[in-house]
């Protein structure tokens, strides 16, 4: 099966969609936002991800009253949710900027208003983020826009992406195996599931989310078959924010595209051949030819 977004197909037969996940990374400021859509597209990613809240639905009751340090003060969670969400003429400024620079745009919605209110900017698509797979209000709403859905499948049983799965449909849906450790070592990144949701959901596509350090298990998973890979981009590991450490910096964004697509390239159409670069050593060093 093929998902479109935007003007991307989402196949096994078509390039890996890269998703660069800017989430929450910008801190709040339209510039770097921008700053990180340049890295994206500079890189060759197809898409940008960012994070939409409704603070007051999405923050959980036990977490608002919660004290933070932050770089503008001491402040509750819920507070520090509003400060770094932007409003309506914000994601229009950001989302035009990556329309220009040649990428898709969309966000995970946290909430049924979240989903209004990037219907209403003209998303392209929605991602669902790990933590809403048991969410059946949302993914309901989110199930009704028509748009193509990309699932994230970390903290969840199999019995819970089923669930979302009946909900959601599979017309349209891109699921991504992932698992939801900051930062994830390798010993839970279990990328064999790919192969697993492969072939529990027929003909759905399959992708990877990661969220570990450096580029080994991303490219593992093209490897297998990953049809998509989100990671997440900073401008500075060092920045202030609880995804800066997991994320990737420029240049690791542009190696991680640049060797996607070596492996792509690579991995061939598995029909055995003799390459018009072997004649010659075959005709150097075969002692004994076949009739």
């Amino acid at each position: 099966m093929t998902v479109t977004i935007g003007s991307h197909r989402i196949a096994p037969d078509a390039p890996a969609y890269v998703i660069a996940e800017i989430g929450l990374n910008h801190n709040g400021d339209v510039g770097i936002a921008k700053a990180l859509i340049d890295v994206a597209a500079d890189a060759g990613a197809q898409a940008v991800k960012f994070q939409k809240r409704t603070p007051e639905i999405s923050t959980p009751e036990h977490m608002r009253e919660v004290r933070r340090e932050t770089p503008w003060g001491e402040m509750s969670y819920l507070e520090y949710r509003y400060r770094v969400e932007f409003d309506r003429e914000q994601y229009i400024e950001i989302g035009d900027h990556a329309t220009l620079r040649g990428l898709d745009w969309f966000a995970s919605p946290w909430d049924v208003p979240s989903v209004a209110f990037l219907e209403d900017l003209n998303v392209v698509a929605h991602k669902v983020a790990s933590a809403s797979v048991t969410d059946h209000e949302l993914l309901r709403a989110l199930a009704a826009t028509g748009k193509p859905i990309i699932l994230s499948t970390g903290m969840s049983t199999l019995e819970q992406i089923d669930a979302a799965v009946d909900i959601l449909g599979s017309d349209h849906l891109v699921i991504l195996h992932a698992t939801s450790t900051y930062p994830l070592p390798p010993e839970e990144a279990n990328l064999r599931t790919i192969a697993t949701l492969r072939a529990r959901y027929p003909g759905v596509p399959v992708g990877y989310s990661g969220h570990e350090r450096g580029l080994q298990i991303s490219l593992a998973a093209v490897a297998l078959g990953a049809v998509a890979v989100e990671r997440h981009i900073t401008l500075d590991r060092t920045m202030w924010g609880s995804d800066h450490a997991a994320s990737l910096e420029p240049t690791g964004l542009e190696h991680l595209v640049r060797d996607i697509r070596i492996i792509e390239q690579a991995l061939g159409d598995g029909m055995k051949r003799v390459f018009p670069g072997e004649l010659a050593p075959q005709a150097k060093l075969r002692r004994v030819t076949s009739t």
